[in-house]
């Protein structure tokens, strides 16, 4: 089953189930995704209607919890290599996380407002959405929390990082709300899952041109279960919580930094990726972050080039 969310108003939106080709919407008897996740059961109405993801929230637009991983750990050693650091060992045993903003998630058409002054970038990530997670759950039981999966852009403040990292106390003002795709996706009924993992080509599009066609599947050093039993490691998860799986990233082919799309490559699911290979090739980089007026478009297709959750579409916007 695919569900969305539609922005009716209320804070938590107005809850649809989805046909497959994301063409027509029931209502449902649950009125929001909240809530359904809290009774465990989801019941569509027999009526259809049209499907608009234009009119879409996020399928959550308020939740309790958003933990987001690194779970490329190509992506991690790029960035520390371009800055000439040594790459610790545990952090390929060791899950990095950190806990973001879920009071209010961005809808996948809403704008991303920064000041280009704070280094905006874009992070295109799979996400799941759990069921209830008890404290010390192992990754048996948190691969059966797992309730759906979705797309997100997990958008960074690059500017911003250092200064909030050198305090010692984590991310706040350089990482703003996060947008998600128009519909989540059960994960019994989600192409390409499987092994704890989404397979598939994550596209993004920057300014209308190829990006990024990176395969999520691969590359993928942790997977949900193992992200969701980190986090719940001292504490229980409530239904709803949000677990995602950092910027996807892949190795280029010779196993070293990946190439851009228009060089026969993968391309990267953020630019500071990119940034960070042409640092490590050239010695700087010379991609800018985002400005006012640039367009993000993140999408992922099924084996037969249907479209799996639906586009987020996002302008840049200064304060």
């Amino acid at each position: 089953m695919k569900v969305a969310t539609l922005n009716d108003g209320t804070p938590d939106g107005r809850l649809v189930a989805v046909s497959d080709d994301l063409t027509t919407q029931r209502a449902c008897t649950e009125p929001t995704l909240q809530a359904a996740l809290d009774s465990d059961r989801l019941v569509p109405a027999y009526e259809e209607r049209p499907f608009a993801p234009a009119l879409c929230a996020a399928p959550l637009p308020r939740a309790y919890q958003f933990l987001d991983g690194s779970a490329y750990v190509n992506h991690v050693a790029l960035v520390r290599q371009a800055r000439g650091a040594a790459m610790p060992g545990r952090f390929w045993t060791d899950p990095l996380m950190y806990q973001g903003a879920s009071d209010g998630c961005l809808g996948p058409t809403e704008d991303i407002v920064a000041d280009p002054a704070w280094g905006p970038d874009f992070e295109a990530e799979i996400a799941v959405i759990t069921g209830y997670v008890p404290q010390g759950a192992n990754r048996d039981q948190a691969a059966a929390s797992i309730r759906y999966v979705m797309l997100c852009n997990d958008i960074s403040l690059r500017a911003l990082i250092p200064d909030e990292l050198a305090k010692g106390f984590g991310f706040v003002q350089s990482k703003p709300a996060s947008a998600f795709s128009p519909v989540a996706v059960a994960v019994d009924a989600c192409p390409g899952w499987r092994d704890g993992r989404l397979h598939g080509t994550l596209s993004v599009d920057l300014n209308g041109a190829p990006f990024g066609r990176v395969e999520a599947g691969e590359d993928m050093t942790f997977g949900f279960p193992a992200l969701i039993a980190h986090a719940a490691r001292t504490r229980s998860l409530a239904p709803g919580t949000i677990v995602g799986s950092g910027t996807v990233s892949n190795r280029g082919a010779d196993g070293g930094p990946g190439a851009p799309v228009a060089d026969g490559g993968r391309g990267y699911a953020c630019i500071a990726e990119q940034r960070m290979v042409e640092t490590i090739l050239t010695g700087a980089p010379r991609t800018p972050f985002l400005s006012p007026g640039d367009r993000v478009r993140i999408w992922m297709d099924d084996a037969e080039g249907r479209s799996i959750f639906g586009t987020l579409d996002q302008e840049v916007r200064a304060p």
